[in-house]
């Protein structure tokens, strides 16, 4: 780096014995054949490192009475070229510099605005734009869930879903918080549930909280965050078939269509869901009250927290 500053402060060609002199780092001259090796060996080396990193080094003579030749890099081969943008993708810098101050990271964005107005970049940060984030108003627990995931904190916070009138307490190690299809997503290792979970930051009731130490946990080395939503959000709609016992599963009779008797006095119900993961912590909290027909899958799925539910209370 000494060496490119170097030469990209003049205009002339310095010769390798100037170059010596000034750049730090290199063997000073002590009129030993050691200390001349030295310094030959690094020069080549650091001239081969830098073509092959693409920059521009170039090799002359200033004049026709210099000697010896003598190296420069040349301002207009080695800095970026004029950054132009469309309009598409200078509405996209204006929203994505609100979104981030929303999210209380103004100055690195700030930071990154000044940069693209100082290339020549018409930036319209305050123009009107066919979308807009909501985060601070229509999402209170971004901030805390972001930075949680950020630092690697515990996060507990209640969540309600559509199915429940009231929430549950839920204790998080966040990955990360991702928007997906116009909705924001926390992305996480439940340890309740021991498995990976997704939330939607619109069901988090009130401020999570967060606490323990930084650096707690790590997410997943290959974690993808949208694919991650996409897997447990975009799924197709399974029906469900449920027995249940007179009288019991008020909640999943709500979502259901009664199908009439098994036969044996027992209440057969139908369902649709797209979260069978979420169904089953719902099904198994019934006990034997409610047994699953059909799919195969969320039987064995009920069957195994129920198996390890009782593996504890012992």
């Amino acid at each position: 780096m000494n060496l490119v500053f170097a030469l990209l402060g003049t205009r002339q060609f310095v010769t390798a014995e100037r170059i010596r002199t000034i750049v730090p780092g290199y063997e000073p001259a002590d009129g030993s054949e050691r200390a001349d090796e030295a310094f030959k060996r690094m020069f080549e080396r650091d001239k081969s490192d830098l073509r092959e990193l693409g920059v521009p080094l170039e090799t002359g003579r200033t004049s026709m009475f210099d000697l010896d030749e003598g190296y420069r890099i040349a301002r207009s081969a080695y800095e970026l070229p004029e950054i132009t943008l469309t309009g598409d993708e200078a509405a996209a810098v204006g929203l994505a510099l609100r979104l981030w101050q929303s999210a209380q990271l103004g100055g690195a964005a700030q930071g990154a605005l000044v940069k693209l107005r100082a290339a020549g970049v018409d930036v319209d940060a305050a123009g009107v734009l066919p979308l807009q984030p909501r985060l601070d108003a229509g999402e209170p627990a971004f901030d805390a869930c972001y930075t949680a995931a950020r630092d690697r904190r515990l996060l507990t916070f209640t969540y309600t879903r559509p199915d429940e009138d009231a929430g549950t307490v839920r204790r998080v190690q966040p990955w990360g918080v991702v928007s997906w299809h116009g909705r924001w997503y926390l992305v996480g290792h439940d340890l309740d549930r021991a498995a990976a979970r997704v939330f939607r930051l619109s069901r988090v009731a009130g401020r999570p909280r967060i606490s323990g130490p930084p650096d707690a946990f790590a997410p997943p080395a290959d974690l993808d965050l949208a694919a991650v939503v996409a897997r447990q959000v975009d799924r197709p709609e399974q029906v469900v078939v449920l027995t249940a016992r007179p009288g019991t599963a008020v909640g999943l009779r709500r979502r259901a269509t009664e199908l009439g008797t098994d036969g044996h006095g027992d209440d057969r119900l139908e369902l649709r869901t797209t979260e069978p993961w979420s169904l089953a912590d719902q099904i198994a909290a019934h006990g034997p009250d409610v047994l699953v027909e059909s799919p195969p899958e969320l039987r064995a799925a009920v069957v195994e927290r129920l198996t390890r539910l009782a593996g504890g209370a012992s």
